[in-house]
């Protein structure tokens, strides 16, 4: 979608990427990174930015993986040794919201660095018909 040069005597790139849920299909997510293109490994840095941009229903969040963990959405490489940067979605069925998770993961060591967005289901379709069932489905404490 997008690059934003870092300065003239780097190859780096701030990079703006567009991902759609692909089950949840009224939201759409925009993802920057740094892309190195000399370097064998990109950094880390990442920032996610997720808005309902058009009707999500109660058929859709039925689709979900609605563990603790969610499910992986996205993914793209970041080395050619492993390292990668995924989207995962939660749903906090409390708060009825969608929880949008980006991070950075190594074979061997994952990075701390991380961003998170949320879509609140208010005003959709989807509100409030699933909450009994999933109500404990997530906790901060968990």
């Amino acid at each position: 979608m997008g690059s934003v040069s870092l300065g003239l005597f780097t190859t780096k790139d701030i990079k703006i990427q567009i991902f759609n849920d692909p089950k949840v299909l009224g939201v759409t997510c925009h993802l920057s990174h740094v892309k190195a293109d000399l370097d064998f490994s990109d950094p880390s840095d990442m920032g996610i930015a997720c808005r309902q941009t058009g009707h999500i229903t109660k058929e859709m969040i039925e689709t979900i993986n609605r563990s603790k963990s969610g499910e992986v959405v996205f993914t793209a490489s970041k080395s050619i040794l492993f390292k990668s940067m995924k989207i995962r979605r939660i749903f906090d069925a409390k708060n009825q919201t969608l929880m949008y998770l980006s991070y950075s993961t190594k074979e061997i060591q994952g990075s701390h660095k991380h961003s998170l967005s949320t879509v609140p289901l208010w005003g959709t379709k989807a509100w409030k018909t699933l909450i009994n069932r999933d109500e404990s489905s997530f906790s901060i404490d968990s």
